[in-house]
């Protein structure tokens, strides 16, 4: 196969664990012919490191209108084939949403053949893309199982339905037994992407920000292909693992899932803000709104029973996701 083929990865504030997830692309058995850095206007000196790694050449400027794309060239690690850098770095942060609208756009545009969407906190095993584009045939939306540090594997698998998105263990057990499974929307943790989709999809929606943007796109995306998880693709996922202890009604499990620092609380306003925005566009049935209610009934119960401090700032936020949800308020968090 000729075809072309870019990883996309979007970053904030997490050099280190993006410089790891650039070496681990770089040692792919199937050479990467191009990198997308999408540098959502990172305050933790990401261009240094990146400079100081060799990913580009020279710093962009410190005070930027609009976003700027700069052009390097790095060797494969397994090959000394060269693989280009597309560093683009964003004069505000645009979350996850109008990060990988920036970085897919971009991609697309370049002509590439496969964009393979990443956030900056996975780690790709070396065989990961020679096992993902194996199934090809198979379908033009691919993604890797996933799996925590410790070796413990993420048994989420997200599925739309008639009430919302959710887990789904039964997608779990038949994939014990196949080479892989279809599920009926997707995650930017090691999405493999062909062009002709985006050609019929479009672009992300961007003001998702953050929360649930691969989630809608993944929904657009099943109407024009098959989404597999390919059983023999493999990807760390170096993120906190989750608590299973979930008390009664999933209540604890929420709280302990959702529960950040003060300063992201905005986190929590996206996550059930988008969820409306989801049941707008997607509607499936009325009890999509009843799940969201119910939902949020939950957070406010963790809020009382478990959280120990900023109560009132974490109900206002709840509350405010709600009401703009409700009024179908969306975008950036005012």
């Amino acid at each position: 196969m000729n075809e072309k083929i870019c990883a996309v990865v979007v970053t904030y504030n997490r050099k280190n664990l993006l410089i790891e997830c650039l070496e681990a692309l770089r040692k792919q058995r199937k050479p990467l012919q191009g990198i997308y850095i999408i540098d959502n206007a990172s305050t933790d000196s990401t261009p240094t490191l990146l400079l100081d790694k060799g990913y580009i050449k020279e710093l962009p400027p410190l005070k930027l209108d609009e976003p700027i794309e700069k052009e390097f060239v790095i060797e494969n690690l397994t090959n000394s084939e060269p693989i280009k850098i597309h560093y683009v770095r964003m004069n505000e942060n645009t979350g996850s949403s109008g990060g990988f609208y920036e970085g897919v756009k971009r991609g697309y545009e370049k002509g590439y053949d496969w964009l393979w969407l990443m956030d900056d906190d996975v780690e790709a095993k070396e065989s990961c893309l020679e096992k993902l584009i194996y199934y090809q045939e198979k379908g033009k939306c691919l993604l890797p199982r996933r799996y925590y540090q410790d070796g413990s594997e993420y048994l989420f698998f997200p599925q739309y339905n008639v009430i919302n998105f959710t887990a789904n263990n039964d997608s779990y057990k038949k994939l014990l037994f196949n080479e892989f499974i279809e599920i009926n929307t997707a995650t930017f943790e090691g999405m493999l992407l062909h062009k002709s989709i985006i050609r019929e999809v479009g672009y992300l929606d961007k003001f998702f920000f953050i929360s649930s943007d691969d989630i809608e796109y993944g929904i657009r995306i099943a109407r024009y292909t098959k989404i597999l998880i390919i059983k023999d693709a493999t990807m760390i996922r170096k993120i906190k693992k989750e608590s299973l202890k979930r008390g009664i009604f999933g209540i604890k499990g929420i709280y302990e899932k959702e529960r950040v620092p003060t300063k992201a609380f905005w986190r929590e306003y996206y996550t059930i803000g988008n969820m409306f925005l989801i049941a707008k566009h997607h509607y499936v049935s009325i009890f999509q709104y009843y799940w969201i209610f119910f939902y949020i009934l939950r957070r406010y119960a963790g809020v009382f029973l478990y959280n120990d401090d900023n109560k009132l700032l974490r109900i206002k936020i709840i509350t405010k996701a709600l009401v703009d949800g409700i009024t179908r308020k969306f975008g950036k968090m005012s």
